[in-house]
């Protein structure tokens, strides 16, 4: 069967369409489309708690052609999911209707535990090799408006926790000259460290085995220390991140104006007002967590969201 997910998060909408069989009395999933629009939903929520009427257009317009795409592809089930911006926005029901209206289907609005669930589902189910089982595995999925933290052992979650860090809501609270001024970057630090203290006391500072990073800060900065001149999801899945490298990233990337920002990133460049509160949310995960390197991977939610279609259907063998 074919199933799809559409994914409407603070920063980018997202769809994955793919084609889902048993294979070995579990399901296999075949990505046929994997789509990926920035229309920034969250524009002025953290400031305003509000959609804004022009970032509500941008998205149901990508929603529009998702749907398209849906159709075309003769897709069988559809989940769609909202997150962060749509969690906190007091007028989000008014999204909602609309987003119904153009997709034929009610997004959910996830709850942080629900969607680290998801993000920890999908970004596992592939590992295979090496990392069939390898112990305790820490997944970091960093959005606009929140990161998810997942602590699971043997494909089951043990932990998972949301905060409101990500990387629309660090630029928009934090970093507000071009480019970001030093004393701008200290203030955004020390806030993230203090977010990052009180988890990782309350988790006793677990020492994982395995740390897998998602979504579009982890992926464009593995895209640009690969040297990419545009996005190759396949290039950049599974590949790894080391500590140093972000850290080196992010300097060079706060230090830069924005328009210098767009031409050094060249894979994302419509990322770029935002990659340095996230790249900064990374660095200091991999710090506060001791990690010296971290999995890419471009299985997140959106492969949780249709592994989950697959668990309530009977699949083909």
């Amino acid at each position: 069967m074919r199933a799809a997910s559409v994914d409407i998060g603070t920063n980018s909408v997202r769809l994955l369409v793919a084609e889902l069989e048993e294979a070995g009395g579990r399901p296999a999933l075949r990505t046929l489309v994997r789509r990926m629009t920035i229309t920034r939903l969250g524009q002025g929520v953290d400031r305003e708690g509000r959609l804004d009427p022009e970032a509500e257009a941008r998205t149901l317009r990508v929603l529009a052609e998702y749907r398209a795409l849906i159709d075309a592809e003769g897709v069988q089930a559809l989940d769609a999911v909202a997150t962060s911006a749509v969690r906190d926005a007091r007028n989000a029901a008014h999204f909602l209707e609309r987003a119904e209206e153009v997709l034929d289907a009610r997004p959910r609005v996830l709850s942080g535990e629900e969607e680290a669930f998801l993000s920890f589902l999908g970004a596992t189910h592939d590992l295979g090799g090496p990392w069939d089982s390898p112990g305790l595995v820490l997944v970091v999925d960093i959005g606009g408006g929140s990161t998810e933290f997942i602590l699971g052992r043997e494909g089951r979650v043990m932990s998972a926790r949301s905060i409101n860090v990500g990387c629309v809501r660090m630029a928009e609270r934090f970093l507000l000259s071009d480019p970001p001024h030093p004393a701008q970057l200290a203030v955004m630090e020390e806030h993230l460290r203090g977010e990052l203290a009180l988890l990782a006391r309350e988790w006793g500072s677990p020492h994982p085995d395995l740390a897998v990073g998602l979504a579009g800060t982890v992926t464009t900065l593995a895209g640009i220390r690969l040297g990419l001149s545009e996005y190759d999801g396949d290039a950049i899945h599974h590949t790894w991140l080391d500590r140093s490298g972000v850290e080196e990233e992010y300097r060079r990337l706060a230090s830069l104006p924005l328009e210098e920002r767009k031409d050094y990133m060249r894979l994302e460049r419509d990322r770029a007002d935002v990659i340095v509160g996230g790249c900064a949310v990374l660095k200091a995960v991999m710090r506060e967590f001791a990690l010296d390197r971290l999995l890419v991977s471009e299985k997140d939610i959106l492969d949780g969201l249709v592994l989950r279609i697959a668990e309530r259907k009977d699949l083909p063998e």
